[in-house]
């Protein structure tokens, strides 16, 4: 397929938070919907895995919000093209992050294996290794499956999965770690980047979280370990809001290097960037080049008076760029979120579905309807983050309603099935119940 305020009192540790801010009310809620698979490659084929999607509650108290997920995504998971086995389950895990997040002014704590941030639907951020090491004395990879354990030996060289797991990611750039599924990148589909360096989104939707926009800064998609907030790629060039938009870039880069002390020896099988240690750290004074934690302090929409913020980096053809998205150390006071109750007293946040509309800001730019003229299908995507469901439907000229589906919040695109329809001239509208969006289509065969 085609590719497709609240004001607060920042200071340079932190941050006072207001009742429902960012940290409350940028959560993807969903009490009814249910997710959706792909158990296998060749001819996939869309399976319910009825198990709810995205986060099924927000609570807070005047400290800490809690967060209340089965980690499962709206959009469709797998299938995966190493021959990964394991599908994404049923976490019902609560998640617990300070309202009040702040800076770390001692020794930096080292990103980890596992979860270590959650972004806004619920699903589960890695950091970039996958627990694979090189043993120099065997020669050979250790840990992860089907290796031996590393035990004392790979502490000089860590594996990075973003590239060593390619073929491993879905469409969305995910995958299960057992039946935990998670993202170690931006969770933006393969197909919509401008160079894709996988082909799984051929084989059914290409769909994710959001889509990449060059023209607005990317929304808030998540929460790390620390409690600072994590964006996508695009935000101000200048830390106060100004400059215009731009990619926010990492000063990571891969060392110029043929042999690796007490490692293998770069190559085709252990390319340059396979291992976390192929890479330096390079200050940049420019400002929108990001420190060592991958983040920097600046305005948002969100944050209009400035906070620390992680950023999903990704390279100049949108492909995802080390560390990702934080790492390789947290910037602020790093705890594990993840509790068993809740054991303060708290206030239940439920979305409103009366705000402002996602639609307004849409036009031609911002949603993809293709192909057109069309022979079998029309695809709907939308380059935003949706965070209310849209209805859409596929109308006659004369008004008449021929088919419908539906963009679920935290997905960015839906599928119009039209060849039983007449060649000629059709419509296609997008409503949120507040606003519509509607394009011209042609059918022609």
């Amino acid at each position: 397929m085609n590719k497709l305020f609240l004001p607060l009192i920042f200071s340079c540790v932190g941050y006072t938070a207001l009742a429902q801010g960012p940290a409350i009310t940028s959560w993807l809620q969903n009490t009814t919907k249910t997710g959706n698979y792909y158990p296998k490659t060749g001819t996939p084929t869309l399976t319910p895995n009825n198990i709810l999607v995205n986060c099924q509650k927000v609570e807070y108290s005047s400290t800490s919000v809690y967060v209340h997920t089965k980690g499962i995504p709206s959009y469709p998971v797998g299938p995966y093209l190493d021959g990964n086995t394991n599908q994404a389950g049923d976490q019902s895990a609560i998640f617990k992050f300070p309202l009040t997040p702040t800076q770390n002014t001692g020794t930096s704590t080292a990103t980890t294996l596992g979860n270590i941030g959650v972004f806004i639907n619920g699903v589960a951020l890695f950091d970039f290794q996958d627990g694979v090491a090189w043993n120099n004395t065997t020669k050979a990879l250790c840990g992860g499956p089907g290796n031996p354990p590393c035990g004392t030996a790979g502490k000089d060289w860590t594996r990075d999965a973003v590239l060593a797991e390619m073929k491993g990611f879905d469409c969305a750039k995910g995958h299960p770690a057992g039946t935990n599924y998670h993202h170690h990148q931006n969770p933006t589909a393969f197909k919509l980047d401008k160079t894709a360096v996988s082909t799984v989104c051929n084989l059914y939707d290409s769909d994710g979280l959001y889509v990449l926009d060059e023209t607005k800064h990317s929304p808030l998609i998540g929460y790390a370990y620390d409690g600072f907030p994590i964006y996508g790629a695009y935000a101000y060039k200048n830390t106060d809001g100004t400059g215009g938009i731009t990619r926010m870039k990492s000063s990571y880069r891969l060392k110029t290097m043929t042999t690796r002390t007490n490692g293998p020896d770069v190559s085709t099988t252990y390319p340059l960037g396979y291992f976390r240690e192929d890479y330096e750290f390079v200050a940049n004074t420019d400002p929108d080049y990001l420190d060592v934690h991958n983040g920097r302090v600046c305005k948002t929409p969100e944050y209009p008076a400035g906070i620390y913020c992680y950023f999903a980096t990704v390279d100049a053809n949108h492909n995802s760029f080390y560390p990702y998205v934080i790492g390789p150390t947290f910037y602020g006071v790093h705890a594990n979120r993840k509790v068993t109750t809740v054991t303060e007293t708290t206030t239940e946040y439920n979305a409103s579905t009366g705000g402002s509309s996602i639609l307004e800001s849409l036009n031609s730019s911002s949603v993809s309807i293709f192909p057109n003229p069309s022979a079998e299908f029309i695809a709907i995507q939308v380059k935003d983050l949706v965070k209310e469901d849209l209805h859409v439907t596929l109308t006659s000229i004369d008004g008449k309603e021929l088919a419908k589906t539906q963009i679920n919040k935290g997905q960015t695109a839906s599928f119009l099935n039209v060849q039983t329809l007449y060649n000629g001239v059709y419509f296609v509208k997008i409503s949120d119940g507040i606003s519509d969006y509607i394009q011209k289509v042609e059918i022609s065969r």
